[in-house]
């Protein structure tokens, strides 16, 4: 059925409604508020250069360098203090904290950081730090990464999750170092091993340009899970016992043979002592005869009374007693009688 137009219009009059009004009387209403406000057009000017001039400048603070990005692309890295870059729209800054000593914790969790630090609790974030040793054992290692940001540019550019990656590249190099040591060097030698980690692990978020640097891995207690540490500290024990034997024997062993050669030796010393106190006096016996022979030969008679005579000096002292007898005499027995009181009795 045809439309009756008037009708329509008449209702939409009745109801308030019509036609939304045209491009030419909203400007001929904005002209008459001109002619009825002429300092409006100043005042959108000056709001207009205040808001232009207030994302012109920006502080940086002393711990943040300022990344400048004109459309979406980057231009500039600003330093700390009051810059200047181009009208909200046109440029953009973000701030991004260099000197701000981050962490990531593995294995465990901070609750509250005070004089006793608070954590969650043990059980919580196991699966993390639970690792395979070299001697395949299983160890509970929790450890925590501190960072901070050097390159601002490849932080916020080269890498989406810069966080994620941080996790799984220091879960990945913690594993392999473990994965090379002892289940006694992962619990003995933590700081060593924490050293090694640091660096494997920089090189790691240098080769994927996440703009970080770790400043240092700290190792926390390390442990077997609690369902083998009866058994393994029973191991433990065995151990001590072992090296406290070994120990033992070899101090007796550094006391007994050190003694015994001592020993050895001093037999030895004396008896090379013994056997030169023999040859040089046999030499000197030998010399000596020598030359005595050689002034026997020289006064065979006169040498021959002289030893004869100094024998004879040298012999009879030892004899005791001396009896001188004729050869007449023809009884001794008045002699003997002689020996009185106690050489009697000898």
């Amino acid at each position: 059925m045809p439309w009756d137009w008037d009708e329509l219009k008449k209702k939409q009059r009745s109801k308030g409604g019509g036609p939304p009004p045209q491009m030419d009387e909203v400007f001929t209403k904005f002209k008459g508020l001109r002619g009825k406000f002429p300092g409006l057009w100043i005042i959108i000017v000056i709001v207009v250069i205040i808001i232009l001039a207030s994302s012109s400048f920006y502080t940086i603070g002393v711990n943040e360098v300022g990344v400048v990005q004109r459309f979406g692309r980057y231009v500039r890295t600003t330093s700390p203090g009051l810059n200047f870059k181009l009208p909200w729209g046109i440029e953009k800054v973000t701030k991004v904290p260099v000197r701000l000593i981050k962490k990531e914790e593995f294995g465990l969790r901070t609750i509250r950081a005070d004089v006793r630090t608070q954590y969650a609790r043990a059980g919580a974030f196991l699966n993390e730090a639970l690792m395979l040793t070299g001697d395949l054992n299983v160890a509970v290692v929790p450890w925590i990464v501190q960072y901070r940001i050097k390159d601002p540019y490849n932080y916020l550019f080269k890498v989406q999750n810069v966080n994620g990656t941080l996790r799984d590249l220091a879960e990945a190099t913690m594993r392999l170092v473990v994965g090379d040591r002892s289940i006694n060097e992962v619990i003995s030698k933590r700081q060593e091993i924490a050293d090694q980690a640091k660096v494997f692990l920089q090189k790691e978020l240098d080769e994927a340009e996440t703009g970080l640097y770790v400043v240092t891995i700290e190792m926390k207690k390390t442990n077997v899970p609690e369902p083998v540490q009866p058994s393994f500290n029973e191991v433990n024990q065995a151990v001590q016992e072992k090296e406290r034997m070994i120990y033992q024997a070899r101090e007796d062993y550094n006391k007994a043979i050190p003694a015994a050669r001592g020993d050895a030796e001093k037999t030895i010393k004396s008896a090379e002592g013994y056997a030169l106190d023999r040859v040089n006096r046999a030499k000197g016996d030998a010399s000596r005869f020598l030359a005595l022979y050689a002034e026997y030969t020289k006064a065979r008679d006169v040498t021959r009374r002289r030893l004869y005579l100094e024998t004879i000096k040298d012999i009879i002292p030892r004899l005791g007693n001396k009896y001188i007898i004729d050869e007449e005499q023809k009884n001794v027995l008045p002699l003997l009688n002689l020996m009185t009181g106690k050489e009697a009795e000898k």
